[in-house]
């Protein structure tokens, strides 16, 4: 092999040189770990009182409806002590949105705004996430928007329909894990409860309450699902439910 011209290589580190500067420059940053901006202590409490958030929202047809302000407070005098701007303001965002839930009737826009939102708290890196204050300021918009929304916004006809149809295709999933032997009681439970979820968000409150008592129904007596008499009072909440969404489409 030829030898390379002196010449030649000079040009090619002179061509070079700004590319290896410029990389050189760059490598301590990226072995660098991310500085973190709040004390970690602070920050462990932050994701704790969003586990607490979490549980409680998840349960507020329950006991975890009397822990639902206190655990928003809880999140919010943490972000005070933190001192940062966009976790101020999804504290007061989620308690001006939890005002709201002492209404009768909570809009289905406000369920999911405040639901959205629990869920961004439940990153682990909590405060630190590289996304926070992005997810931040978009819940906080999505919640102050829900929270001063009517009450008696109607109800769309599209989504209405949209339901229905997958309310449909729920009800034959659960006819279908009627059917099995023995019963399916996991789909059961997995269709109902979905059912309950999209009927809360639509205020569909008597669907709600059907699909939710089909399903302590059959945790109750996941057991005992084969005998004729389980399976005879599932088969009647599913017919109620198939006759409630039918009265929607109506």
């Amino acid at each position: 092999m030829a030898d390379i011209p002196e010449e030649d290589l000079e040009e090619t580190r002179a061509a070079l040189a700004p590319t290896l500067a410029a990389t050189a420059a760059i490598l301590p940053w990226v072995s660098k770990p991310r500085q973190l901006r709040f004390d970690a202590k602070l920050n462990e409490r932050w994701v704790a009182a969003g586990k607490r958030l979490a549980a409680a929202w998840s349960d507020r047809h329950g006991a975890g409806a009397e822990d639902i302000r206190p655990a928003i407070f809880s999140l919010y005098a943490i972000a005070i002590e933190a001192a940062d701007g966009d976790s101020l303001r999804l504290g007061e965002a989620l308690a001006s949105a939890a005002d709201r839930l002492e209404n009768a009737s909570p809009s289905p826009r406000l369920i999911a705004a405040i639901t959205g939102a629990i869920e961004c708290l439940g990153e682990a890196d909590g405060l630190e996430h590289e996304a926070f204050a992005d997810r931040a300021q978009h819940f906080s918009m999505r919640l102050e928007a829900a929270a001063s929304a009517p009450d008696n916004a109607e109800r769309s006809a599209v989504l209405d329909r949209l339901f229905v149809d997958e309310a449909c295709e729920q009800i034959e999933l659960m006819r279908d894990a009627l059917a099995a032997l023995p019963p399916d009681a996991y789909a059961l439970t997995t269709e109902a409860m979905k059912l309950a979820q999209q009927a809360e968000l639509l205020e569909l409150w008597g669907i709600m309450h059907l699909a939710r008592h089909l399903t302590d129904y059959i945790g109750r007596n996941a057991a005992e699902l084969d005998s004729d008499e389980h399976r005879e009072e599932i088969e009647r909440l599913v017919h109620a439910l198939a006759t409630a969404i039918a009265a929607v489409a109506a």
